[in-house]
């Protein structure tokens, strides 16, 4: 989950969906105004960040890629990973280094007798925005 630089706006990922889905936050923090923020075709948004263009970098838990998705479901921009990905975030000194967490699976008990996760980076174009 994410939520925009104003903190009126979160937005999940809902791997088994394949979409991104948004909701309103309030002043008390509830949640209103559910609606779909992308649908993704064949890509399971696992983990996601938001850059400062107002796109959110998905990882794709089936395929080796990170997919930058504007609101509506345009691909803005591709990183290919060496596996799947699980989870990213922009981060370095100036937000602009895309951290991938790829593995060649998420089950538990294969993940962790091959030991082939890994940490893969890539300097993009726009800088972190929001949180987390």
């Amino acid at each position: 989950m994410v939520i925009t630089p104003d903190g009126r706006t979160l937005i999940v990922a809902e791997t088994l969906a394949m979409r991104l889905t948004a909701f309103d936050i309030a002043p008390d923090g509830s949640l209103a105004n559910r609606r779909v923020w992308a649908t993704l075709g064949m890509r399971a948004p696992d983990g996601i960040c938001l850059d400062a263009d107002g796109h959110v970098w998905i990882a794709n838990a089936i395929a080796p890629e990170c997919v930058l998705v504007a609101e509506g479901g345009s691909i803005v921009a591709t990183v290919t990973t060496s596996q799947p990905s699980f989870a990213c975030m922009l981060g370095g000194n100036d937000r602009r280094t895309l951290f991938a967490l790829t593995a060649q699976t998420s089950m538990a008990e294969i993940a962790c007798q091959s030991r082939q996760g890994r940490i893969e980076c890539a300097h993009v174009q726009a800088a972190g925005a929001g949180r987390p």
